[in-house]
């Protein structure tokens, strides 16, 4: 089913979350639509490759990483999440292999690129809420991607 983030936001305002622009598309994919799947990180992605190594049922990954200066995501995360039909991954923080990114049908959204990436084992946090861009963002909410933004909406106003 098409969609526009324009026409939601203007049909839904008061109920749409829109992420602010600092966030740029990184992969093969620039519009998708999909349930959220949150996971908070410290700086070391091991957490995220096992979820994105599971069943991805269209959904899309949204990641804290709290800005740290480090690559989460990178060519191999990226094809993980293609494998298992994720439909893409917005990071509160950074990604590498850019070149090879933007080939892998998935959107890929974050605040720039790093070519290093974390070498500290650290536990992450699955399903859990939180707010980065100016959106709360929570377990199975809808989030939609285009080419004019990033937006919010739970699933019972989008359908209603």
């Amino acid at each position: 089913m098409p969609f526009y983030t324009a026409d939601i936001s203007d049909e839904h305002h008061e109920k749409v979350q829109v992420l602010s622009p600092e966030y740029h598309s990184y992969g093969g994919m620039e519009k998708c639509k999909g349930p959220i799947a949150t996971l908070k990180l410290k700086e070391e992605n091991s957490d995220l490759i096992k979820m994105l190594k599971e069943p991805g049922e269209g959904r899309i990954a949204v990641v804290d990483v709290d800005r740290a200066h480090y690559a989460v995501v990178g060519e191999n995360l990226m094809k993980f999440a293609h494998e298992n039909g994720w439909a893409g991954i917005l990071i509160n923080g950074y990604v590498r292999d850019t070149h090879i990114t933007k080939t892998i049908p998935v959107g890929l959204w974050a605040l720039g690129t790093c070519p290093r990436k974390s070498h500290t084992k650290q536990p992450g946090e699955r399903d859990v809420t939180f707010t980065f861009g100016g959106v709360f963002f929570k377990n199975g909410e809808i989030l939609l991607a285009d080419h004019d933004g990033i937006i919010v909406i739970d699933e019972e106003s989008l359908e209603g």
